[in-house]
């Protein structure tokens, strides 16, 4: 049986871009005539089909609904044909407000819609060209004619569409007024903009303080929205986390001299580990709040400084060391089950409160207002690490040792007076600031009485703030502990 024929007619056309003709090939003397007679409109890396529907002139059908719809020439020109008006949407990429001024054009208020029909209205007459004519031409080569325009008629359009423009409405003469006015403005704004300097550089009165917080608000590891409050937090915390400067006198067999061999060993072996300088500040205030609380033995001394230590190091340290390595470094004079034993008394005895207002933040916070100058800040970290080793320090807060350390290392890098910003960010004036800094002066001036502390701090990686420090001392302290001296005898005289 043969097989059954498409009911489908054949298409009679000849056109070769039809895609139901016969078939689609392009010989070559095909495509040679078709170069010739539209060498003008074919466009560079143009599709075959498309390149020879934009040139055929000659007579075409209608296409089917589903053809191809990529070719809006072709439409457009059997349209044109049979005398019917094109529609607006077949003109193409081109705008009717571009159509009709006769080239690109930026659309403003002046050229917009309702100009268009100004235009249309004025081109009514018989002496000028159509409108439709304008838009779509006459033809299959009137689209391209009237975009190849030469300058001449350009302009007398424009002039046309400027000087001819119907009267409008009250209320878009209010518009326009009022949208000239509103540039005005804007150009006038932007002149004394350029014209008057910003107040950036003018300096800031004495009592003004910048707020340097406003510059982190986009930081959330600085949390600025709530900085103030945990420093507030922090200041009252301090009371509660303060030991008792006098618990030596209820520990019978205890000096401050063996304190401070403690807490320089202490040192060694934090440096040793390479722990946070928050981990050391911590381990010897719990040492402290320890010994405030209970009576300990001349022998199990190093054991709580030891577990001070390694609590600390749990609480401040991302990976803090074993107990195995703790009880190493004291010579396993501890085995590791008293190490444990005596954390849990510890934690015990302090009511596992481990809130401690680290002197580093503040020393941070206060770094912030001397523009994070690394010199002075590794300055004070040695000058506020005095207080953990004198116990003389023992009476005052953790922020007021800071304040000292940041007021006496900028002394002694002279880098200018303490003014009213650090000041506020400190929380303490130059007279409060006073008794903290004549003790750090007091004890740089004396001998060294703690080789690990010294040798710490003498290293480059300290930029040698031991050495630095002590030779200031040694020139400057008669201008500060003569004075003191002078007044602590006339204090003692007058009793």
């Amino acid at each position: 049986m043969p097989p059954t024929r498409s009911l489908r007619p054949r298409a009679t056309t000849t056109n070769e871009n039809d895609e139901n003709g016969p078939t689609t090939r392009l010989t070559r003397a095909k495509a040679a005539a078709l170069t010739a007679s539209d060498a003008a409109t074919k466009k560079p890396l143009q599709s075959k089909k498309a390149s020879s529907n934009t040139i055929s002139n000659g007579a075409q059908r209608r296409r089917a609904a589903l053809g191809d719809v990529s070719n809006v020439a072709k439409t457009e020109t059997v349209d044109a044909k049979d005398g019917k008006k094109p529609a607006a949407t077949k003109v193409g990429l081109t705008s009717k407000a571009t159509a009709q001024a006769g080239g690109v054009q930026k659309l403003t208020r002046t050229n917009s819609s309702r100009a268009a029909l100004g235009i249309k209205d004025n081109n009514s007459k018989k002496s000028e060209k159509p409108a439709a004519e304008v838009k779509s031409g006459n033809g299959s080569g009137t689209i391209g004619s009237a975009m190849k325009r030469s300058s001449s008629q350009k302009s007398i359009k424009e002039e046309t569409f400027h000087n001819e423009e119907p009267p409008r409405k009250k209320v878009d003469i209010e518009k326009k007024t009022t949208t000239q006015k509103q540039e005005e403005e804007e150009e006038t704004v932007e002149e004394e903009a350029v014209a008057e300097p910003t107040n950036s550089n003018k300096p800031l009165p004495d009592d003004a303080v910048p707020d340097l917080d406003a510059e982190d608000i986009d930081d959330p590891l600085m949390a600025a929205e709530y900085v103030v409050d945990i420093f507030d937090y922090l200041r009252q915390l301090e009371l509660e986390t303060l030991p008792n400067p006098d618990y030596i006198d209820h520990q019978p067999e205890l000096e401050w001299k063996m304190r401070g061999i403690l807490v320089d060993w202490l040192i060694e072996v934090h440096t040793r580990f390479r722990l946070l300088p928050e981990t050391l500040f911590l381990a010897v205030n719990i040492i402290d709040r320890f010994l405030s609380a209970e009576v300990v033995a001349l022998d199990r001394l190093q054991l709580v400084g030891v577990t001070a230590m390694f609590i600390a190091s749990k609480y401040e340290e991302v990976l803090s060391p074993h107990v195995v390595n703790f009880s190493h470094v004291a010579d396993d004079t501890f085995s590791d089950k008293e190490i444990l034993d005596a954390e849990r008394h510890v934690l015990a005895t302090l009511d596992y409160n481990m809130s401690f207002p680290n002197p580093m933040n503040f020393l941070r916070r206060i770094s912030k207002a001397d523009n994070y100058d690394i010199q002075t800040r590794t300055l004070g970290k040695y000058l506020m690490e005095i207080s953990l080793l004198d116990h003389r320090f023992m009476v005052y807060r953790q922020s007021h040792v800071a304040a000292a350390a940041m007021y006496l290392a900028r002394l002694i890098l002279e880098r200018g007076p303490w003014d009213a910003t650090l000041t506020h960010y400190s929380g303490y004036t130059e007279e409060e600031i006073d008794p903290v800094f004549r003790l750090m002066i007091d004890y740089l001036h004396r001998p060294v009485a703690h080789e690990a502390f010294f040798k710490k701090y003498a290293s480059k990686k300290f930029l040698k703030a031991s050495i630095v420090t002590r030779q200031w001392a040694k020139k400057y302290h008669s201008l500060y502990i003569k004075s003191a001296l002078n007044e602590s005898y006339n204090q003692v005289s007058s009793r």
